[in-house]
């Protein structure tokens, strides 16, 4: 036989289960009403523990949260059957979370339902699973992160500090003092990007820290090392050595990178290609390599707003075809429109990576001899193209 308590206390347990939680307070998987069982008395029990049933019978009688379900049952010791509960159940979140006994489980699912009323509907799963994210937080703060959250599109700080982002009616220290739960939101809409690409650059924005860049040499002796860290900042305003200069959107594809004379690439710049404005890179050949999905071709287009000559390296229809059974979904598209500065293959790509149920292909899946092959085969029409310009005004 379980009294209430014990039955409160698996409560209070499944409460703290972030799967049972979110499930339940969510209505998804796990539905709803919860029924526990309480235990009926054996004959035994009649016999030897008669007073023991009789409090156990008292004390369900007072519950008044959710339903007590009772039954008779007929004992030979007794001349009538006896009715004892049979189950508890619980039929909606409000009766759980006061079935639970507990001041802080009762605070919380008053705090989350203020929350479910005041934030979108996107979010609601990761509020419910992520307690420590929001519950230090004061409702309205985490109600204006998830709005921001909502709101703001990548790109969106268009090279300025977050503190400065007051379009979003935000305060000064707003970004710094929610970073964690704004990354957490962020990568809930946009399927992780966010957290992958760190906020600075995914928002396209400039910290007093700044995102550092790797710069990674393609000809050994053209770096003091063979990989440096550079922040974006200095890129624009100091040129790197070398006659040509790839650019990558992932840092780890370096493993993949051939040598090639007089070349160095730039890894992991993400969304923080604000540097390719820079005046030193007008006439030096460039390249842009990065995933084939409508986020990598949105950067491309981005690159292609300050540099118009840029050539994209492997983020053709072709390559995506022939890679199509390493492809993936990419659940939120960049725009349901392609991107201003796309070439008409490039823009002919996007909309097929839109209808595509698996229309991503992450650019470190691709085969190495056909990343290296296409690195050399640029670098080596780059030169070519270089010489012929140069003999023309000899």
């Amino acid at each position: 036989m379980k009294s209430p308590a014990d039955l409160q206390l698996r409560l209070r347990r499944q409460w703290n289960n972030a799967d049972l939680r979110t499930s339940r307070l969510l209505g998804e998987g796990v539905e709803l009403p919860i029924e526990l069982s309480i235990g009926l008395p054996t004959p035994t029990d009649l016999l030897s523990r008669l007073e023991q049933v009789k409090q156990h019978v008292e004390q369900w009688r007072k519950v008044r949260i959710g339903e007590v379900v009772w039954t008779d049952r007929s004992y030979r010791s007794a001349s009538e059957s006896i009715r004892v509960p049979r189950c508890w159940r619980i039929h909606e979140p409000s009766q759980w979370s006061a079935a639970c006994n507990d001041v802080e489980i009762t605070n919380e699912f008053n705090r989350l339902t203020e929350l479910f009323a005041t934030c979108d509907p996107v979010f609601h799963e990761v509020i419910a699973r992520r307690r420590s994210l929001t519950c230090n937080r004061a409702v309205e703060e985490v109600a204006q992160a998830c709005r921001v959250a909502m709101n703001i599109q990548p790109g969106d700080a268009d090279g300025r500090p977050l503190r400065l982002l007051s379009e979003f009616g935000t305060d000064t220290k707003f970004f710094e003092r929610n970073r964690s739960l704004l990354l957490t939101l962020l990568d809930q809409r946009f399927d992780g990007e966010a957290s992958r690409l760190g906020l600075e650059s995914f928002l396209d924005a400039a910290t007093e820290g700044e995102h550092w860049l790797l710069v990674h040499e393609l000809e050994r002796g053209l770096l003091p090392f063979p990989q440096l860290r550079v922040r974006g900042s200095d890129l624009f305003s100091r040129s790197l050595p070398g006659r040509h200069l790839l650019i990558i959107e992932n840092e780890n594809c370096h493993h993949l990178l051939p040598e090639v004379r007089g070349a160095v690439a730039v890894l992991g710049s993400g969304f923080n290609v604000g540097w390719t404005s820079a005046p030193w890179l007008v006439d030096r050949p460039v390249a842009y390599w990065g995933d084939i999905d409508t986020w990598g071709l949105r950067i491309l287009s981005d690159v292609r707003r300050a540099l118009p000559h840029v050539q994209s390296l492997l983020m053709d229809r072709g390559t995506f075809d022939h890679n199509i059974d390493k492809a993936v979904a990419e659940p939120t598209p960049a725009s349901l429109t392609p991107p201003e500065f796309l070439n008409s293959p490039e823009t002919l790509l996007y909309l097929r990576l839109l209808e595509s149920q698996r229309g991503r292909l992450e650019q470190e899946f691709i085969d190495a001899r056909t990343v290296q092959q296409a690195i050399l085969d640029w670098a080596t029409q780059a030169a070519t193209e270089h010489f012929a310009e140069h003999r023309q005004f000899d």
